[in-house]
């Protein structure tokens, strides 16, 4: 694959391009996120579903760290190619890989520190304790796969070449697809068959763009010039480490809630977990949308094409608007079908999963255009170059988040339990769209990218 300038053309068009083939790619991940909660649900049963939602926020915090330090060092990799610096681009992708390897042996080991104690502060009920461990174990044993896929994904990104991970993520959903079914029902291996054909379904998508990534000629160096800049270093993990933090506290943030909701029963753990396994379903569009402003945003900021970043940032709103209205009348007509496939049972204890599933995903459909903006200006402020403010966006999710679940539950009951992840939206959207507009203002009138 080519990398793909974005410095010229229609906004609308540059930004459709990039973004549906990431949003094919994403809905064939959520595909075969979804096939496995569905044969984890249905062959498994409701304690199986419960055990791999209730390790979901952990598993979450992992790789968004994976993802932090990916997407912070591929923003500087969008500018130096929107600045036509190839050579430094060069240096900035060689220290990356470098520092990816790094951070992989860091994130793997807090991984496995994390697991147990980190369950048992959740109050994991003890029936589904040891599937919960069975099934992070392995998921964690993965680490460095996922950081492969998630960093050359990155950098293809940050290039303009979105159709590579979307390939990738096609042939790995249709991977993960036939081996959930030969893990979990042929060979009966349990949780752990889910996961471990995740794992070989992610090992197979960053193979894949392993082999294109060599094609690049950019990012190519000579090997005596393959070594670890100390500067660029230094300016890599100060760009990415915001992104990190940014997504430890969210994950935080996220962890109570799961507290909060173990200690509501299985039953509500297994109908949250149905309903979350849709979130990415959700969310698709709004992290296409985000990808592609990231790279947009990127190299524009790069060639310093101040009102292209704003046109660009306005016709992303416009889409993730559109999107979301179109997502939520859907779920609202379809959605209680397709949570009731995640569940199985007793039929009184299944009915009253899918009251709760179906209830916790209308309230979410209802205000996904709140999700959808946080993501539009979140990426687009990000590779202006600010990444503090999103780390307070963060902040405030955490804030929103926790004082929602704390406290609605006590005044209004259980009907308080799903307003949390709603309202951590809302909180982070009037940090980031305030942000991104402070930001712009100051940087045209300094009239320098520099700021």
């Amino acid at each position: 694959m080519k990398s793909v300038p974005m410095t010229s053309g229609a906004p609308l068009r540059i930004l459709l391009s990039f973004a549906l083939p990431l949003m094919v790619g994403n809905v064939f991940q959520q595909l075969y996120t979804m096939v496995d909660s569905m044969v984890v649900g249905k062959v498994l049963g409701i304690n199986a579903l419960a055990a791999v939602g209730n390790g979901e926020w952990l598993n979450w915090l992992v790789l968004s760290m994976i993802q932090g330090f990916s997407q912070g060092f591929s923003i500087r990799l969008a500018q130096e190619f929107g600045a036509d610096d190839i050579s430094k681009l060069k240096k900035t992708y060689v220290t990356s890989l470098r520092l990816s390897i790094v951070c992989t042996a860091g994130v793997m080991c807090f991984a496995f520190a994390a697991l147990r104690p980190i369950l048992r502060l959740l109050q994991t009920p003890d029936e589904i304790f040891p599937i919960t461990v069975t099934y992070l174990s392995v998921i964690f044993a993965g680490v460095p796969i996922v950081m492969a896929y998630n960093f050359m994904a990155s950098v293809l990104r940050s290039l303009g070449d979105s159709k590579t991970p979307l390939v990738a993520m096609i042939a790995a959903s249709i991977c993960n697809i036939f081996l959930d079914l030969l893990f979990v029902i042929v060979f009966r291996w349990g949780v752990a068959g889910a996961a471990v054909a995740t794992l070989i379904g992610q090992a197979l998508s960053a193979f894949i763009c392993y082999i294109s990534l060599k094609s690049i000629d950019v990012v190519r160096s000579p090997k005596n010039e393959r070594k670890l800049d100390g500067r660029i270093a230094l300016d890599l993990l100060v760009l990415a480490l915001p992104f990190v933090f940014q997504n430890i506290i969210i994950s935080v943030g996220g962890l109570v809630v799961q507290f909060v909701i173990n200690g509501c029963g299985v039953l509500y753990m297994a109908g949250f977990t149905a309903t979350t396994k849709l979130y990415g379903l959700l969310e698709n569009a709004a992290i296409s949308y985000g990808f592609a402003l990231t790279s947009y945003v990127g190299q524009n900021f790069g060639a310093n094409e101040l009102r292209r970043i704003e046109k660009g940032v306005h016709t992303g709103v416009i889409l993730g608007i559109v999107t979301a209205a179109a997502i939520s009348s859907a779920m609202f007509v379809f959605g209680r079908y397709i949570v009731g496939a995640f569940i199985s049972g007793e039929p009184e204890d299944a009915e009253a999963t899918l009251n709760i599933a179906y209830h916790y995903l209308c309230i979410m459909s209802a205000f996904l255009p709140v999700l959808y903006l946080l993501h539009i200006y979140r990426s687009s402020l990000q590779d202006l170059g600010d990444t503090f403010m999103p780390m307070i966006s963060g902040a405030a999710e955490l804030i929103m988040r926790t004082g929602s679940i704390l406290i609605l539950p006590k005044l209004i009951g259980t009907e308080g339990l799903y307003w949390a992840e709603v309202l951590a939206w809302a909180g982070a959207d009037v940090v980031l769209i305030t942000s991104y507009y402070v930001r712009m203002a100051r940087i045209k009138r300094a009239g320098s990218r520099g700021v």
